[in-house]
């Protein structure tokens, strides 16, 4: 990869078109996206790419996303890679104290609009970028 300044995503969804949704809006923006379809694949696909940023959805059949973030967590090539939770917005209070209690670094609530993703993923990445 001879183009450093591609900044790599991993979304972790069990909805194949929320995972286009996301490449969309992102892929416009010169991220590039990868999908993985549940939380194993997921895992996987973070330890070989080690991406700049994880898109993490909670509620996914066979392993949900608490337990990928917290094998992220657990993993010393994986830990220190950002999360933002995607969640649906029932979810609030759980959310909200899975924050604090996990510090994940932001999330959003489904449905949101592009504006929304990208002003959470810039402000995750540039923060990272920055600092």
């Amino acid at each position: 990869m001879n183009n450093t300044s591609v900044k790599h995503i991993v979304c972790i969804e069990d909805e194949p078109e929320m995972i286009e949704l996301i490449r969309l809006i992102l892929g416009r923006r010169g991220f590039d996206v990868h999908g993985a379809p549940g939380g194993k694949e997921g895992l996987k696909m973070v330890r070989e790419l080690l991406p700049d940023l994880v898109l993490l959805d909670l509620m996914m059949p066979e392993m949900d996303g608490w337990e990928v973030y917290q094998q992220m967590k657990a993993d010393v090539a994986t830990r220190d890679i950002p999360v933002i939770v995607v969640t649906a917005r029932a979810q609030n209070i759980d959310k909200v104290l899975g924050l604090h209690i996990a510090k994940v670094d932001d999330y959003i609530a489904k449905p949101f609009g592009p504006q929304e993703l990208m002003d959470s993923v810039e402000k995750v990445i540039g923060h990272k970028l920055s600092s």
